[in-house]
This record gives C-alpha cells, structure tokens and sequence, in this order.
C-alpha cells in the first residue's frame, strides 16, 4: 500500500466536497509526533482564491475528514493547517494486510510500467576498478533493484571504456615493452604499467605516438592482428572486473561498450547532418544549441558546443552517447534510460538529451541520475593514488572493509558476546564489511558528498549497514528463541502501547518509501526508513515483552517482529545488502 498517496486522494477529495475546488491536499508527515502522523498544508492557498478565511476552510474540510476511516483526529492549527492523527484500528488492518502478503510485505507495483535501461559502474578497459567506480556501481545496482521490484522491466547496461586512443599505446607498447608472464599473472597491473610507460614515451618520442596512431588506425579498420591484441585486453580487464562484481553481488544484463556503437557513429553523423542540427566550425563539426531555434533555453545561454567529430574526422564520447540512445530506443525499445554517473558530467548529458529530443527521440526519457564525490577525512576528494603512486583500487578497499569487520567479530567472540565457529564469523565478516561499504554510499544524498570513514562505516551503532544487519539478527533471534516459523507469524495485530503504535506507524510507510526511491532514483529514502525502523523496533523490544506475552497479544507482537524483519530483509536486499541471522 502506498499510505501517503492514498491520504493525499482522501484530502483532495475531502477539499472539493468541502470547498467545490480541486487542489492537492499538499499531504506532509507532521516534523512533531505531538500534533499527529500527518499535516495537510493546501487549504491555506485556497483561501485567497476563494476569499474566505482560511481557519474556516480548513475546518470544513477537517470535519470532512473527521468521518474517514483511516482518521482518529483531524485538527486545524495556525493559519490553516490541518494536523491529521491515523486511527490504530485502521493502521493495525492495513499492517495485516502486509504480514499477509509473503511474497511483497504489501508493496504493490508501479500503476505505469516502463521499460528502463540503467546505464552504471563503466570502468574503462586495462584499467583496475578504483574508488572513483564506487559510487556509480552501488547506487546504479540499487536502482536496478529497485525498479525492478515496481514492476519496471529493466535491462541493467555496463557501458564499458573499451575503445579510443588507448588502445594504439597499449598495442605498441605491449610489443615493445610488454611482459607476457605478467600479463598472465597480473593482467590488469601490467597493462596499466605499459599504458603509463607508452604514455609518458609518446610525449617525448614523436616516432613512437606516430605509431601509436597508426596502430590505432589499424585497429579501427579491423587488422586481425591488432584485433585480437585489442580482445585479449578486454577478456582480460572482464575477468577481474567480474571477480569484483562477484564480491559486490552486481551483476549486468548488458556489457555494450564504446566498441559496440562504433560502427554506427558516421551514420549518426550523417543523420545530424541531414536535421540541419550540426554545422563545421574550424574543421569540426558541431552542435550550437544558440542557433537551434527549439533547443533548451539553458542550453542556448551556454557557449559551449556539443563537438560530435573532429578535425581530424575521429568521433567523441558524444557521438557515441548519441548512438547509444538511438539503439536503446529502437533496438532495446526503452521508454526510460537512467545514467548514473558523476555530477561533474551534468552538462554532458543536458546537451546529448537535447539532441535526441532534437532528433524526435522525445518519447524515450533520459535522465542523468548524478552523484558526488567521495572524500577523505582531510574533506577532499579520496585520493585514487596512495603515496607512492599506486592506484587504491576498489577490491583493496573492500578488502579492507572486510578485515575490519572481521577484527571487530572476533573481538566480540573473545568476549563471549558471539557463539558462532571461525568459518561462521569469516563469512558474517564477508557480507558486513561489504554491506557496510554499500550503505555508507547509499544512505547519502546521491547528491552529495560525502565522507568516506572506515570507523563509522564499520559501526554497530547508529546509521550505519552493520547496525541494521544486527537490527535484523536480534528479531530472527526470538523466533530462534521461541522455536517458531516466523511465516506462520501472521497475527492480527493489535496496536495497543505506545511502542507498538510507534513500530506500526513505520512499518506502514514501506510500500511509499520504496514507490518514492524508485521514481526520484533516491536510494538512501529506503535506508532512512530502515533506520527509523531499526530504533522503531528497538523501542518496542525494550517496552513490549514478546515471547512473555500470552494469547492474542503474543500473536500480535509476534507479527509485528516478523514483518520488521521482513522489511528490514528486503529493504536491504534492495541495496544489494545481505543480511545474517545471527550476529
């Protein structure tokens, strides 16, 4: 159940019968408990319109309200407000529903499905994955997740960095200074050492960046031999990328990289032509927004270009982001494509959505979901590089993640406080050192930066992943207790005490929260109210006795524990983060 829509459609209906005016019931969760679970805000606007005042509007359409079901109190306060209490009764049968439900918790799917492409994590090609690659590939994973669960068809699509001018320096510089026992034994250190080597040589060795470029040619026009160089670099780059996947459980539909659109890239060229929507400017040709009558009027405001080919006739991230869209469309048949990548690259994609709408391609929505950067403690961007220069990859950072979950496990085994054997504790370890990387990034603002802090990362308390996993652990722990099937814990409940009321008025929001983070792309909507729930629950565990308690009231409590464990399971499950049982 979505509660909030369906109170925002009893408010609207309760103000055109009250006042003869449609309007949205401007529906908000009240900022104090005290004046009720939810205030209706869209009364006081009307009151001009209708030239009345607004307490006396407000209070015809909170005696409406009054007779709802759903409504204990309905409270006109300030100028206009109406403060709207829930009734327990109505709460306790929409919670029965949910703990009914098994197979969704009482989430129900999208009215309208699409079918989305979410583009995420592309890592470029005989390069490692590095802490830069984060971001992109947790939050993109949740939202694959996410949408999915609505409803959404969706096709999860890793755009990988697999062609460009790269390319010519790795092939002359793995025949000239190559290592091919390295290559096996580490192939992506290896191929980063040559691509760096060949780079700095080719600014110095006019020779050698020739060719480099000739090599390049070469490979663009499909020489067997460099070809083949060319797949042994990607298989290669693939089978640690996928060691990594492995361990953050993401996984893809698609690997379309650069390579696979550049054979359609004069084609798009030749299409923008013929729209009249690129003209040559200095041997390159380009898209001027400023000059395009029904382009965006941020983006005629901006002297920047779209550049889609070269001087020297070479084809752009651009060009390619273009055809890109034009296979999702007409190929992939997507009615939503989601790309989930940095902030700094706004403008990038402003202008390529510009021109497929341009082009006609408006009936696909493209959206640039972006995010921030990761910091250090120091407030600055968390360096790629350690001191010494090597890369801080991202598999050394979940590795780290994992020893220090590990440590903290063992120390509470040492104290008594874990009853589980040392191959129990590696593997908890595993899945709340990676859980703890995974929330940390998600209940951000994808928006903003944040700190990265192994400390408050790997942390039992507070809003944290390790916190919520335990929060998890400690309600299956009274069915283990109980010898009980929490499945067959189906109640009805009964809200009676103030903690129950306070649990149930949080579980009930689930199926919104989630409806929410899918439509806005916001993950962190479902962390916050995993940790409302975790403290909800908290609270009722210390207050509410449950295996104690006797007859109907038992069966209540019991309910409501297992429909908290449920939402917590599958809240977290939908960030890709796997809970434990014990803990």
């Amino acid at each position: 159940m979505r509660i909030e829509r369906s109170l925002e459609e009893l408010g609207r209906a309760a103000i055109a019968r009250a006042l003869g005016v449609e309007a949205s019931a401007a529906l908000k969760p009240t900022s104090d408990p005290k004046h009720g679970d939810y205030q209706i805000n869209g009364v006081l606007p009307l009151a001009k319109q209708l030239k009345k005042n607004p307490r006396e509007l407000a209070e015809a359409v909170a005696a409406l309200l009054q007779g709802a079901e759903p409504v204990a109190s309905a409270e006109v306060a300030g100028p206009g407000f109406i403060n709207v209490r829930l009734a327990d009764a109505w709460l306790a049968s929409q919670l029965n529903l949910a703990v009914a439900d098994l197979e969704r918790d009482g989430v129900g799917e999208s009215e309208h499905k699409e079918r989305v492409v979410v583009d995420f994590s592309g890592p470029n090609i005989a390069k490692q994955m590095h802490v830069g690659h984060l971001r992109s590939t947790i939050i993109g994973d949740a939202i694959v997740r996410i949408l999915r669960f609505v409803g959404h068809s969706v096709i999860g699509d890793n755009h990988l960095g697999d062609w460009g001018t790269q390319f010519g320096l790795l092939i002359v510089g793995m025949r000239e200074f190559g290592d091919s026992d390295a290559l096996t034994r580490e192939p992506i250190v290896e191929l980063e050492r040559i691509y760096k080597q060949a780079s700095e040589r080719a600014k110095s060795d006019p020779p050698f960046a020739q060719a480099a470029r000739d090599e390049l040619a070469k490979l663009q026009s499909g020489d067997p031999v460099n070809s083949a160089l060319w797949r042994q670099f990607v298989d290669v780059t693939r089978r640690e990328l996928d060691k990594v996947y492995e361990r953050l459980d993401v996984r893809f539909d698609l690997w379309q990289g650069e390579s696979f659109y550049n054979d359609t890239l004069a084609s798009v060229v030749a299409l923008l032509r013929e729209r009249g929507l690129v003209r040559e400017d200095q041997g390159a040709l380009c898209v001027f927004f400023a000059e395009l009558e029904a382009a965006p009027e941020e983006l005629k405001r901006q002297k920047e270009p779209l550049i889609v080919q070269k001087q020297d006739g070479a084809f752009l991230y651009s060009t390619t982001d273009i055809a890109t869209l034009q296979y999702r469309r007409e190929q992939l048949a997507a009615t939503r494509v989601v790309y989930v990548v940095d902030m700094r690259q706004s403008l990038h994609f402003k202008q390529v959505f510009a021109v497929a709408k341009l082009l006609g391609w408006g009936d696909m929505r493209a959206e640039h979901l972006g995010f921030g950067s990761v910091l250090g403690k120091d407030g600055k961007p968390l360096k790629t590089r350690d001191a010494s220069g090597r890369a801080i990859t991202l598999a050394s950072l979940l590795d780290e993640a994992e020893e220090r979950a590990l440590a903290r496990l063992r120390e509470a085994k040492a104290e008594g406080k874990l009853d589980l054997s040392d191959e129990e504790v590696e593997g908890i370890a595993r899945a709340v050192g990676i859980g703890a990387v995974k929330y940390a990034d998600l209940h951000q603002n994808r928006a903003s930066d944040y700190q990265f802090d192994f400390d408050k990362m790997i942390s039992f308390q507070g809003n944290a992943g390790p916190y919520l996993q335990y929060a998890f652990a400690r309600v299956k722990s009274i069915f283990r207790k109980g010898q009980l099937d929490p499945r067959t814990a189906t109640g009805p409940i009964v809200l009676g005490e103030r903690e129950e009321k306070a649990l149930g008025r949080v579980l009930v929001r689930f199926g919104e929260v989630v409806h929410l983070a899918a439509e806005s792309g916001q993950p962190h909507l479902i962390t916050d109210h995993l940790y409302e729930l975790a403290k909800a629950y908290s609270s009722f565990f210390e207050a509410c006795p449950v295996l104690r308690a006797e007859g109907e009231l038992r069966d209540s409590r019991l309910a409501l524990c297992a429909l908290t464990a449920r939402q917590l399971q599958r809240g977290l499950g939908l960030l890709g983060i796997q809970t434990v049982e014990r803990m």
